[in-house]
């Protein structure tokens, strides 16, 4: 989908939401941690047969026909939104009306698609709908409707309409926000006497749609727009043009913002709860869609023998024994409370005898060598685990890994900035060139708001973007490691700080150390 594409075609109408869904193609998009990006391309086109496939930092477009059920299968995404349109970046004016006016001119334009994709998400979830009239109360606030209608003029309700929810993905990009500051109190005021005048005129006699603005705003329209106001202008310009009334606390569809300086999204999540909180997962560890593209970067096979010897709360263990439960799982760490967490973990996924639990040092793993097919790892450097400082038994660490893993076995290590320094400090520059990745060196931001993988298919490239993982290339990489050589590596974002999710094969004959 080009820069300032054009909204999907009005979908087919009928009666019936199961009927209506069926065999119909959306255009929706996915929130991706930062480096995920390239499982997540892969992810969409193998499981739900995606087309017109296109990505941004953070954000994967897609066009796909599969079913609900299948959708939450998704593993390495963060949200699920259902695409209402995708613009060119508003222009930045300091002048409320006009900005105002800009906005109503793209909802106004727009609206027959809005009311098709609205009608669409209805009906996926197997409502019944009318699409004569798509904008009747979604039937769960039927009854908050008619209690909060005689209070809508309250001082208190319509302060708290200035608060304007964040997205549950906050962390997902890490992008700059401006919060409201003094500067923006006559912007505040004259947003909330326009959005009264117009609630007033539409709540009598008005079958109006339960809706809540989740807004983010980022890079320079941020410093003159920040969120909040620029929600409430969109909150003012759908009940202006629809005649739908605005709820924070219970909407009945929630509408998403994302307007920087590169592009505008606006999409509806098609779930409340994100992908990324797993409902077999009782006390989350490493990040989830981190877990999985682990387990999805090192290939899983059936009759494998997986170890984590780093395991925690066994995280990566349930990511992958759920998706590829023909191998055989083992986890180990030192830790009591560690291994009982994993246990109580692994009982609420139902994966007890999938999984199995050993008490034991990482640098003197109980297992003959070359037993384990797959090393998935966590290197602990966070404030509580961490070996950093330990030069001494990093290299142990890594030694016991080589030993236990057979000939042609891959290991797939998280490491720290500094733990990825330490151990690839010694693979020549053009290796690490050739096999390192990262979504922020594979495409200019600056000139492009997105870019589309098909436009590329003629083109010879080793994006992995475009190749799932990349290709693997191991024939001329060295590493410290002795017999295990790097073939890849993605940069990710674990929230407040990055990471390497590193991968290796283990060849015949060790190679010498540089």
């Amino acid at each position: 989908m080009a820069d300032g594409e054009q909204p999907p075609p009005a979908l087919p109408t009928e009666t019936s939401g199961s009927r209506w869904t069926a065999g119909i193609s959306a255009r929706y998009f996915c929130t991706a941690g930062r480096g995920v990006e390239p499982f997540l391309i892969k992810e969409v086109q193998a499981r739900l047969g995606a087309t017109q496939v296109e990505y941004v930092l953070g954000k994967v477009f897609f066009t796909t026909s599969a079913e609900l059920r299948t959708l939450k299968e998704l593993k390495s995404a963060e949200r699920l939104f259902l695409l209402l349109n995708k613009y060119p970046p508003l222009s930045i004016s300091k002048n409320k009306g006009r900005v105002i006016h800009d906005i109503q001119k793209l909802i106004n334009e727009g609206s027959r698609s809005w009311m098709d994709i609205i009608t669409f998400w209805k009906s996926l979830h197997g409502q019944e709908v009318k699409p004569e009239n798509a904008s009747q109360v979604y039937p769960d606030s039927q009854k908050r409707k008619s209690e909060e209608e005689g209070s809508t003029n309250n001082k208190r309700q319509k302060r708290e309409q200035l608060l304007e929810t964040i997205s549950a993905e906050s962390e997902v990009e890490n992008q700059e926000r401006c919060d409201i500051s003094e500067a923006d109190i006559e912007s505040k005021l004259f947003l909330e006497k326009t959005f009264e005048g117009i609630q007033e005129k539409c709540v009598e006699g008005s079958s109006s749609f339960s809706f809540r603005v989740s807004c983010r705003c980022s890079g320079a329209l941020a410093k003159v727009f920040p969120a909040q106001v620029m929600g409430r202008i969109i909150g003012i310009a759908l009940t202006k043009h629809f005649g739908w009334k605005a709820d924070l606390r219970n909407p009945g569809i929630e509408i998403f913002v994302h307007l920087n300086d590169i592009y505008s999204v606006i999409g509806i999540p098609v779930f409340r709860l994100p992908l990324a909180s797993r409902a077999y997962i009782k006390t989350p560890g490493l990040r989830s869609t981190i877990a999985w593209a682990m387990a999805s970067f090192a290939e899983i096979h059936a009759g494998d023998f997986v170890l984590d010897p780093t395991c925690g709360l066994g995280t990566i263990l349930l990511e992958a024994a759920t998706e590829w439960p023909n191998a055989h799982y083992l986890g180990t760490d030192i830790s009591d409370s560690q291994l009982q967490g994993a246990y109580s973990n692994i009982k609420a996924a139902g994966l007890v005898g999938k999984i199995d639990l050993l008490k034991a040092s990482v640098t003197e793993l109980p297992l003959p060598p070359e037993s384990i097919s797959v090393v998935l790892a966590d290197i602990p450097f966070g404030k509580k685990f961490k070996i950093t400082k330990d030069m001494k038994l990093l290299e142990d660490v890594l030694q016991e890994i080589e030993r236990v893993l057979c000939v042609g076995g891959t290991a797939v290590l998280l490491l720290s900035q500094e733990l990825h320094k330490r151990i690839n400090g010694g693979i020549s520059s053009s290796a690490e060139t050739e096999n390192h990745n990262s979504i922020e060196s594979t495409s200019d931001y600056a000139e492009c708001a997105v870019i589309s993988l098909e436009s590329k298919t003629q083109e010879k490239t080793d994006s992995p973007l475009a190749q799932g993982t990349g290709k693997e290339d191991i024939s001329n990489t060295k590493t410290i490691l002795g017999s295990l050589v790097l073939v890849q590596s993605f940069e990710v974002s674990l929230g407040k700080t990055d990471a390497f999710m590193c991968k290796y094969k283990k060849v015949l004959a060790s190679l010498p150390s540089i």
